[in-house]
């Protein structure tokens, strides 16, 4: 039996909620459970340097969590005067799981930088963030569209992350915290809408893991990721 109660198979309640942050272009807030996440998409009229004058565009990423995400407060990585090797890994993730389904060269010289904070965490923050972070940038490139800046939304997929992991022996979908803190195994996967696999983040806490378990992992993701799939295509009214 999960900790949750929940089936082996099913996830945690999923809400992708947008037009939430007034000012940003795009905005959503990802709720995995008592995971939430407020991802805002900003579109700025220049590229990085190193991209000036390529006629291409670039989407980048920055994550954070809030001081009393967690059971305890933890000081503002500000506050530290430097970010986190996890913070880093983190918005690298999310910034490569957007670029994989974005037409850069459909974007003309703009950038786009999705926000990722973590108001409350429970498990997956990066999951939920990468979620949370494609709807957000559908919506920003929407309203550009609107404004007439571009002829189309960019964008060649749908993008969305869940986890799975080992739990007392078992595969398990989308893990919560208590799951995570006592996985004999756990993996982030990154797919697309389409089935293409961006990235796959596995690690054995334990004893290592054979081919058959990790390709039931694999099998849970999928399931999961259609779950999300459909859930972002509700929130961006791209279904009947």
């Amino acid at each position: 039996m999960r900790p949750s109660g929940r089936a082996a198979d099913q996830m945690r309640d999923i809400r992708l909620e947008t037009a939430v942050a007034k000012h940003a272009e795009g905005s959503c807030l990802a709720r995995f459970g008592d995971t939430h996440v407020l991802c805002t998409a900003t579109v700025e009229e220049r590229v990085p340097g190193w991209m000036r004058n390529s006629g291409r565009g670039w989407v980048t990423a920055e994550y954070g969590m809030l001081p009393r995400s967690t059971h305890t407060r933890t000081d503002r990585e500000a506050a530290r005067g430097r970010q986190s090797g996890r913070t880093h890994e983190i918005q690298r993730l999310i910034g490569r799981s957007l670029r994989a389904v974005t037409d850069l060269s459909g974007m003309g010289e703009m950038q786009v930088k999705v926000d990722c904070d973590v108001i409350q965490a429970d498990g997956g923050t990066r999951t939920a963030a990468i979620t949370g972070a494609y709807v957000a940038l559908h919506e920003a490139f929407k309203k550009i569209v609107e404004m007439g800046i571009l002829p189309g939304v960019p964008m060649t997929d749908s993008v969305a992350a869940v986890s799975c992991g080992l739990f007392e022996g078992v595969p398990v979908l989308d893990l919560d915290y208590a799951e995570d803190s006592n996985a004999q195994a756990d993996a982030n996967f990154v797919l697309t809408g389409a089935g293409g696999i961006v990235e796959i983040q596995g690690t054995a806490e334990e004893d290592p893991f054979g081919e058959a378990d990790f390709l039931a992992l694999l099998s849970l993701a999928k399931t999961g990721i259609a779950h999300l799939t459909a859930r972002q295509a509700d929130a961006l009214g791209l279904r009947d």
